[in-house]
């Protein structure tokens, strides 16, 4: 089996994982079968919760079972060692006589984890960290969960070109426009919980749902979020919500995420005004911004942002950019923290009360 041969199939066994939901417990991953010439003999990938895993699928795709005996599976996740709603991929692939296991990145989790070591202890040939980068990047979202035990969290503001998220007198629908707007929905579809502030319910009354361009509500729904002491009105439009809300009556955001992770939710969107992002910014629980940019200037107190704890330059929270995009008028810039992270990560506990950019 050639190098080339292998890299082709990763990245292979890589394209068919992102078949898989974003969205969810488990992690998207793919998986290609070669014969011991190196030629393509099956493939699969993992479709949600409850479906056989990828590796699994590849062997059920062969077309004689035969066949699996001193193959090559090329996976995008290390195979996992553990019995949940399916059995061990690690032991399935030794029942059928796989001589060779390619993984890209190790699966950390504490159940999960172990394949290799499983798979070699049966005599099966196996090598680790095959496009190892690109694995990494693919999985971030869920590795950065499973390693962090709490969800991976997306913080998303809108505001004005000199960092004002609504004017002097409160007002703020809308800064941004239309094709930043569908941009933000197609995001929250993509992300398993959607958090607020008990403000920004008071305040606003958002539905906290996604939805399409014609206003029609997208087939996946996140989990609605409200953070903070004050009771969610009876009436208020987030209880129509298609999920049920999940209340969060405390500030304690470290232990509202270990909950929320708990409950299976993996990735965070994290919505609402200045006073929760500022919170989840101080607590250091921010693994991507998500900012949209509007052309137009607004001046006056009412920033994006507010205390951080940041009081010198030496201290600024240094961020990378990951792309700048154009939505009409309009850009988004998405950034994440720049490792290590050196800052204070205790928690915040001042209320998420305040609002500025409206939220729906």
């Amino acid at each position: 089996m050639t190098r080339e041969s292998v890299t082709t199939a990763m990245r292979r066994a890589l394209a068919i994982a992102d078949r898989g939901p974003v969205t969810g417990v488990n992690p998207r991953v793919g998986c290609v079968i070669l014969s011991p010439a190196g030629d393509l003999l099956a493939e699969g990938w993992h479709r949600g919760a409850g479906t056989p895993h990828a590796e699994v699928a590849a062997l059920s795709a062969l077309a004689n079972p035969a066949d699996a005996v001193g193959a090559t599976a090329v996976v995008s996740l290390e195979p996992c060692n553990h019995h949940g709603r399916t059995g061990p991929c690690s032991e399935a692939l030794i029942a059928a006589g796989i001589a060779e296991v390619v993984y890209s990145v190790d699966d950390p989790g504490e159940h999960s984890g172990g394949g290799a070591e499983r798979l070699r202890s049966a005599g099966v040939e196996v090598t680790g960290g095959v496009l190892a980068a690109e694995g990494g990047a693919f999985l971030r979202v869920w590795l950065t969960a499973e390693r962090a035990e709490r969800p991976f969290v997306t913080l998303k503001w809108a505001s004005s070109l000199d960092g004002r998220a609504a004017a002097a007198d409160g007002t703020s629908q809308w800064i941004t426009g239309t094709a930043a707007r569908h941009h933000v929905h197609e995001r929250r579809a993509a992300s398993d919980a959607i958090i607020v502030g008990t403000g920004t319910v008071l305040a606003d009354d958002p539905s906290l749902t996604a939805r399409g361009e014609a206003g029609e509500l997208t087939a996946h729904q996140p989990v609605p979020v409200v953070i903070g002491e004050r009771a969610v009105p009876a009436n208020a439009r987030i209880r129509q919500h298609p999920q049920p809300l999940v209340a969060v009556g405390h500030h304690d955001l470290a232990a509202a995420m270990r909950q929320l992770f708990d409950s299976g939710i993996r990735h965070a969107f994290v919505e609402g005004g200045p006073t929760l992002a500022s919170a989840f910014v101080a607590a250091g629980l921010v693994d991507e911004y998500l900012v949209y940019l509007a052309p137009t200037l607004l001046g006056g107190p009412r920033l994006s942002i507010g205390e951080i704890g940041v009081g010198t330059l030496a201290d600024a929270r240094r961020l990378r950019i990951d792309s700048v995009e154009q939505l009409g008028d309009d850009l988004v810039v998405i950034a994440r923290p720049i490792p290590p992270h050196t800052h204070d990560t205790t928690p915040q506990t001042h209320p998420a009360d305040a609002r500025h950019e409206r939220t729906t």
